[in-house]
């Protein structure tokens, strides 16, 4: 399948602006309350997180393994902080993100593509899986699947409108579920036993490894 082409500027201008939306509109018990794909974090945190990757990487500090440790930070040092002071701080910072999108790369992309769909998943509010970032963040990391699956039978991704394999040949293991459900797995953010139980051919017990490309799968199914 060809890479999706995408306008990385108009692309995460726009996520900035519906992360905004929904973050704005939230109640501050649904502030406080725990993002399901991230735990540990609630969606003030994760909004901090969001605020903060936009902060560093303009200010040129940005490990390329985005440890825990970086990640910590930007939501320590934002503590104590509403959601309207992360906002405007966020906003401050658009012009200087767009201008490193279209210097330095896309990877910020990446990251607000990945995070809104866990704050979608924590407010319960669906959508923003038709973009041109959400199709893109999928191949892109059907690419690293395919790497880290190495040797391992072919697999194959079935959707509605988008099927993806692993290798020539016909596959040894099918997991069958929605598009969406598909591309949100492949950022390590379904479960094993959600992936289990979309295997309709062969055994993926021993492929789920190469989907914990972003730590660990979750110990419980998730759903945005």
């Amino acid at each position: 399948m060809d890479a999706v082409t995408f306008d990385a500027v108009t692309e995460w201008t726009a996520a900035q602006q519906r992360v905004i939306g929904l973050v704005g509109a939230a109640s501050s018990r649904a502030v406080e309350s725990r993002v399901p794909a991230c735990p540990d974090w609630t969606v003030r945190d994760l909004l901090s997180h969001m605020v903060g990757i936009g902060a560093d990487v303009v200010a040129g500090h940005e490990p390329d393994d985005h440890d825990a440790d970086w990640t910590a930070a930007q939501v320590a040092s934002r503590r104590d902080r509403d959601v309207a002071e992360l906002i405007a701080e966020w906003r401050g910072l658009t012009g200087p993100m767009c201008d490193h999108l279209r210097q330095s790369g896309d990877r910020p992309v990446t990251d607000i593509t990945i995070h809104e769909q866990d704050l979608r998943g924590a407010l319960r509010i669906r959508g923003a899986t038709d973009t041109d970032a959400f199709r893109h963040v999928r191949d892109r990391f059907a690419g690293r699947l395919g790497d880290r699956l190495g040797d391992l039978p072919t697999v194959e991704l079935r959707g509605h409108h988008w099927n993806w394999r692993s290798a020539d040949g016909d596959p040894a293991v099918v997991i069958a579920a929605g598009d969406a459900d598909l591309a949100r797995a492949l950022v390590s953010r379904r479960s094993a036993a959600q992936l289990r139980a979309w295997t309709i051919v062969g055994d993926v017990e021993p492929c789920l490894g190469a989907f914990a490309v972003l730590g660990a799968l979750p110990t419980v199914d998730l759903a945005e």
